[in-house]
């Protein structure tokens, strides 16, 4: 991402040029293709699994190569910067650090590898239709029955609900505890009877990437797929990993930002108006000076965010502050990169306006920006 912070050593940067190398030729071309289909395709799980993308913190015991959760970062960044929203990886890296942190030794190494190598893929059912930030209040519940769960619900806006192979439940074990009776328990959708998925749902952006709702009607489980070893853990963990998931989405914002720059820049140095390039113009110049100081401070406060997690010491009022601000710097700087390209910016086979459409979720996903401006008042007033 820079060659300036601190958390950055030699190994990332060999990690960043490699994975920029694999995206470059195996996502960017494909970019447009996942986007028509609504999905992206299986094989380019396993290509890039293959290349280790997936596994920079995970141990090598589980597949990864015990690395630092930076090479996490590096390549959620580096999709950004491809251009692409539409691959899941945020969701599975999400998924392999619950499993990480709350899965058994016998989950771990049952699960860790296929995600890693890509063989596998993740979704999390959190979201419901009724429910959304509010996780405490899920209506999703799991009543043992022997060595079973019986799980009846339905969640909605799932990300690769379509294509997961594991999926992480959001649940009440007990519905009269509140959050303390939420749990996550660990689904594998191959032949389990009971279990659904909707249709693909269409979406204002974010069109290469599958969502669905998904649909549990005495879906049985073992009761060994609970993360953590007691119910009622699972709202813990939730908030636990959270700083990850929101610090993340401002990287994501990061990524994009960077790609649409640098995109707007070759536009406006090609296109001509009144006889001069775009470029020319004083306005253009000021636009461009604008976003780009956007884009660095950004950069500061993300890497200084990535530091804090690798130190242990990212607290949850920094992280949603990372959210909200890069969700906030995305979208604006996206609203002038388009206007930079006048008509064009609005015709679809430009990818600012692809880029444009896909960022206005990131103010509401992983907790909206009135959630994190919320948290982050709690923070204020001890």
């Amino acid at each position: 991402m820079s060659t300036g912070p601190s958390w950055v050593v030699d190994e990332h940067k060999m990690f960043a040029d490699s994975t920029r190398r694999l995206f470059n030729a195996e996502m960017a071309p494909n970019i447009e293709k996942w986007v028509e289909q609504g999905i992206v395709d299986r094989d380019f799980w396993k290509t890039v699994g293959q290349q280790g993308v997936m596994g920079g913190s995970i141990a090598e015991e589980y597949g990864g190569f015990g690395g630092g959760i930076g090479f996490d970062a590096i390549t959620v960044y580096e999709q950004g910067r491809t251009g692409d929203t539409g691959w899941g990886y945020g969701i599975q890296s999400i998924v392999i650090h619950y499993l990480n942190a709350y899965g058994s030794e016998e989950q771990k190494k049952k699960w860790l590898p296929k995600l890693v190598s890509g063989d596998s893929v993740a979704a999390i059912a959190m979201t419901e239709p009724g429910t959304g930030s509010d996780l405490q209040n899920v209506q999703t519940y799991a009543e043992k029955d022997g060595n079973h769960y019986k799980i009846n619900g339905s969640k909605i806006f799932i990300t690769t609900g379509h294509t997961a192979d594991l999926v992480v439940i959001v649940a009440k074990t007990d519905r009269n505890a509140g959050a303390k009776g939420v749990s996550l328990i660990v689904l594998e959708t191959e032949g389990a009877e009971g279990f659904r998925r909707g249709r693909n749902l269409k979406k204002l952006g974010m069109k290469g990437s599958d969502t669905a709702e998904l649909f549990f009607e005495d879906v049985r489980v073992p009761t060994a797929n609970l993360l953590g070893p007691e119910e009622g853990q699972g709202f813990y963990q939730l908030m636990k990993q959270l700083p990850w998931e929101r610090l993340m989405i401002g990287i994501t914002a990061l990524g994009c930002i960077d790609f649409a720059i640098d995109e707007t820049v070759k536009y406006v140095q090609d296109r001509k108006a009144f006889g001069s390039r775009i470029m020319d113009f004083q306005n253009t110049r000021f636009k461009l000076a604008e976003c780009k100081t956007k884009a660095e401070l950004l950069r500061s406060f993300v890497n200084d965010g990535l530091a804090r997690l690798e130190a242990g010491e990212l607290d949850a009022a920094t992280a949603s502050m990372a959210k909200w601000w890069g969700s906030q710097t995305q979208n604006e700087v996206m609203h002038e990169c388009l206007q930079l390209h006048g008509g064009y910016g609005f015709m679809m086979e430009y990818p600012i306006a692809r880029l444009y459409a896909d960022s206005r979720v990131q103010m509401i996903y992983g907790g909206t920006d009135e959630i994190m401006k919320e948290l982050i008042a709690r923070s204020m007033d001890v």
